[in-house]
């Protein structure tokens, strides 16, 4: 009996233990649906969390999007949700230094604010370690985050700056002055990056209430993407998020509705700037309405370049050089916003009247179903591209999820195939009307036309049952080691000098990166032809014997292809992405632009006015200033030379003085692909692109050969230069020097580790820490340096963003931070972290298939392969603090460095007029 009562006893003490340990466990999560490849569960603290797994690459990322922006942020609040953004990087309860925890782990990072959401994500590699910490640092910043009102001070001056970053383009001034007066009651026409006095003013315990109100568990989506067991990490989600407590508090929504704009509004802003601008707008529905894929739809055919038909109208005509509209996509009704830039020169009213003639006429020329087909095909082949990356999706599923549904994403594709022409002439007649405009003056009507904004869609109802498509085939596991890379690349020449690198792969929906270089010319024979060489470049793609610009746009986008081509230097470079059954179609358009261009008058005559308005425009820009100064400093060649940097003036007389035919010849005695190099990266049929290559570059040759220009070492005396742009409120500073170095150099990997603890870094590099982190003086600092892969030519140089008043501050800091790293040197614990961050971050670099593609092909022209890489990884692994140091001190000279600063150091004030309606 008494035996009995001890197993008794035993069994009892069992179940009492079996019992706390499962009451002491969060609940399972409950699977809610999915959809193409994405899973989402709910955890019983209402945290949503969706799951992609892709094992085509080595890289995870986790991204945490909270449903609150800039709509919800109430009186003296304006740019709270964005500083909230700012601090969530000040550290938390279990991670005191976040910035260094970044680098530690290798992780590509950020996070953004807009109307409707913030989100943060960090994408690394793939691995048990990094996973789980980032799940650790998501769960502990989202209710631990400290909020200090000390770090909160620091931060003001770094946020301010952002603000005045915006203040120096006009044009981005202009939509916000549109969109304020569009929206009367709503938040949407409050800049999101909100007010400068409340940014300053706000203290921290608003910021803690803001912070406890909506970072919490039912206000989230957790989505974590890429190389990961599903069940394993759904397990571990839950361990990390499901130990949060469910609020007890209930969010009201906001139930503010912008009424029905009852006549056209017009505001004006004076400021100094270089290029004018017209621009207006029109209130549409939310983003996941019916209605918006059709004006999306509308703004494509309207603005694409060259077949869109306010792009006819205004820039072929020249009465405007840029074009660009767009629809926002957000959770309550948005916002339709065409905007075109016109030279000083021009007449703005002509182009005002322009746009608006064409936006009203619209109803009375109704569109063509080609022109959808044709905005359709674009639409579609933007989804498609973005679809092939895990990281991509896993940060646009943002703004789905912002407008209230992450499946939307998959819905408007849907929609997209199945818009018609008479959808989009539909919404025409409800929305693009004189009455729903904001551009002009205010026009009394007798009989008001009025757009009624639909309700918002019921989202349960919406997509209850919805299944989406086939999800896209799962890739391979690739490993992106150097020895893997060159294990799977093969190599060949073209009978003519051309070389080739092919990397085949399995990817994600078929994707396959190519990059293509034609190298050119001389030092001699390209004397005074920078200008020439660069508008033909340009061309390239502008036309062919057998296609015109739009008929190129047209086919690649129906083949669901990204193609760039353009000229620097030397180099013509031709590179872009597709899906593995469109290659073929696809180099068969870029042989006709390499080999066949039209060089069409009307089109060269866009690309010189483009040319022209984008010199304008950064005539007053102070970071487009200091480059410019920075670069003919330190690299003083003479002006006959390519290389030479010219003034904004030698510039725009330069791109005046090229005639078509001179393009025309430069092409005919330049082209050639005797000295060519490519390398395609991802799903492809090596047999057929090796033929399809060699029949596009084989015996190509020209007049003129390719003799490459060395690089010269310029040892520059040390200057400080003030370029003062009025009415500027942000300020740019360039610094640096020239070393004369090559890649190739003992101390080149210890050069670049020591860069990446100073400046090169996350927010935890020393020159972060010191100006961004502890003092608030800049937004964006940091550091470089450059070696050149064939000369010793090479530059130490830095970075900041801040204002103008704080730089006598900045300056100052940044001298004792270098002098502290000279006199000092780096410490143990920072050459570890930095080192494994770097490390990891060369490794992703790697895993991306259009920088491979441009690494491959560059090591043809350089005769390597990617064993040159991993000795840089080796010498980076096996780096000593002592040789980081003496590297260090031997390459870094703070008195060499010269010191370029433009912005408006003499502190005029900005004059801004802004007229209404007088009702």
């Amino acid at each position: 009996m008494k035996k009995l009562h001890i197993i008794f006893a035993a069994l009892l003490i069992f179940c009492l233990q079996a019992n706390a340990q499962t009451a002491g466990s969060p609940p399972a999560p409950v699977k809610i649906t999915s959809v193409e490849g994405i899973t989402e569960y709910r955890l019983a603290n209402g945290l949503s969390v969706l799951l992609f797994p892709d094992q085509s690459k080595p890289k995870i990322t986790v991204n945490i999007t909270y449903l609150v922006g800039s709509r919800l942020e109430g009186y003296g609040e304006t740019g709270m949700a964005h500083l909230l953004e700012h601090m969530q990087f000040k550290g938390s309860k279990n991670h005191t230094n976040i910035p260094q925890e970044m680098t530690s782990h290798g992780a590509n990072t950020n996070a953004s604010t807009w109307l409707d959401r913030t989100n943060y994500f960090e994408s690394f590699m793939a691995n048990d370690e990094n996973l789980k910490w980032a799940l650790d640092l998501e769960s502990d910043r989202m209710l631990n985050s400290f909020i200090a009102q000390k770090d909160l001070s620091s931060e003001f001056s770094v946020v301010r700056n952002e603000f005045e970053m915006g203040e120096n383009y006009p044009s981005s001034i202009l939509q916000e002055r549109i969109i304020s007066t569009a929206f009367l009651w709503h938040n949407y026409g409050k800049s999101t990056i909100g007010s400068k006095e409340d940014i300053e003013k706000v203290p921290a315990e608003n910021l803690q209430v803001f912070y406890k109100k909506y970072y919490q568990p039912d206000n989230a989506v957790l989505l974590v993407a890429g190389n990961i067991d599903e069940e394993k990490t759904l397990a571990r989600v839950n361990d990390y998020f499901g130990k949060l407590p469910k609020p007890t508090r209930v969010l009201q929504q906001a139930y503010t509705v912008e009424p029905a704009q009852d006549g056209e509004r017009f505001t004006e802003l004076r400021r100094t700037g270089d290029v004018q601008t017209v621009a207006c707008g029109y209130h549409i529905c939310a983003g996941s309405h019916a209605d918006f894929v059709a004006l999306d739809l509308l703004a494509e055919v309207l603005t694409n370049e060259p077949s869109g038909r306010l792009y006819k109208v205004l820039v072929e005509t020249k009465k405007a050089s840029q074009l660009s509209g767009s629809p926002w996509a957000l959770y309550d009704p948005g916002y339709l916003y065409f905007s075109a830039d016109v030279l000083k020169e021009k007449s703005l009213s002509d182009a005002r009247h322009i746009l608006l003639s064409m936006l009203d006429s619209l109803k009375y020329n109704p569109v063509t179903t080609a022109e959808v087909d044709r905005a359709r095909n674009k639409r579609l082949k933007d989804f498609d591209q973005a679809y092939n990356s895990t990281e991509d999706v896993c940060l646009a599923l943002s703004e789905y999820i912002a407008q209230g549904d992450w499946r939307l994403a998959f819905l408007y594709r849907d929609r997209v195939e199945k818009a018609t022409a008479e959808d989009v002439n539909r919404v025409i007649k409800d929305y693009i009307k004189p009455s729903n405009r904001t551009v002009g003056v205010f026009i009394p009507e007798t009989k008001p036309d009025n757009a009624n904004m639909p309700g918002r869609p019921d989202l349960a109802k919406l997509m209850q049952n919805y299944k989406g498509q086939k999800k896209l085939e799962e890739a391979e596991k690739f490993d992106p080691t150097p020895d893997n890379i060159d294990a799977r690349t093969k190599t060949g020449t073209i009978p003519g000098g051309a070389k080739y690198a092919l990397l085949s792969k399995t990817t994600r929906g078929g994707a396959v990166s190519f990059n293509l270089t034609l190298r050119i010319g001389s030092k001699a024979s390209l004397s005074n032809k920078t200008k020439v060489a660069e508008l033909t470049g340009n061309l390239l793609m502008k036309g062919t014997a057998s296609q015109t610009a739009a008929q190129i746009n047209d086919a690649l986008d129906k083949l669901k292809a990204q193609v760039t081509a353009y000229s620097n230097g030397q180099d013509v470079i031709v590179q872009g992405q597709t899906v593995h059954k469109n290659l073929a179609d696809v180099l068969k358009v870029i042989e006709d632009i390499l080999k066949h261009p039209s060089f069409p008058q009307g089109e060269f005559d866009k690309v010189v006015q483009q040319s022209l308005d984008q010199i304008d425009q950064q005539k007053s820009d102070p970071q487009s200033i200091s480059a410019i100064h920075y670069s003919r400093l330190l690299s003083p060649y003479p002006a006959d030379d390519f290389r030479y940097t010219m003034t904004f003036d030698e510039q725009t007389a330069a791109v005046k003085a090229v005639k078509l035919d001179d393009v025309k010849k430069f092409y005919a005695d330049y082209y050639n692909s005797a000295n060519a190099t490519v390398a395609v990266v991802g799903d492809f049929d090596d047999a057929g692109v090796t033929k399809q290559l060699t029949a596009m570059l084989q015996n190509w040759n020209s007049a003129i050969k390719y003799e490459r220009a060395a690089s010269v070492f310029f040892d520059v005396p040390a200057k400080s230069e003030k370029i003062n742009t009025p009415e500027k409120a942000n300020a740019n500073l360039l610094a640096g020097y020239n070393i004369e170095m090559r890649n190739d150099d003992p101390d080149y990997a210890e050069l670049m580790l020591s860069n990446f603890m100073l400046g090169g870094g996350f927010l935890n590099s020393r020159l972060a820490e010191r100006i961004r982190q502890k003092e608030g003086v800049s937004y964006g600092v940091g550091s470089w340096i450059d070696a050149n892969e064939q000369d010793k030519t090479g530059t130490f140089g830095s970075y900041a963003i801040y204002n103008p008043e704080n730089s006598e501050k900045l300056i100052n800091a940044y001298k004792e931070e270098l002098n502290r790293m000279v006199d000092k040197g780096f410490t143990q614990e920072e050459l570890k972290d930095a080192r494994d961050g770097y490390l990891q971050e060369r490794k992703l670099g790697r895993s991306n298939d259009q920088s491979l593609a441009n690494r491959l092909q560059d090591n043809l022209f350089l005769g390597r392969t990617m064993q040159f890489s991993k000795k840089i990884d080796d010498k980076i692994s096996s780096a000593t603090l002592d040789g980081v140091n003496t590297v260090a001190r031997r390459w870094i000279k703070p008195a060499k460095i010269s010191y370029i600063q433009a912005g408006d150091f003499e502190g005029k004030k900005t004059k801004v007029k802004e007229e209404h309606s007088p009702y």
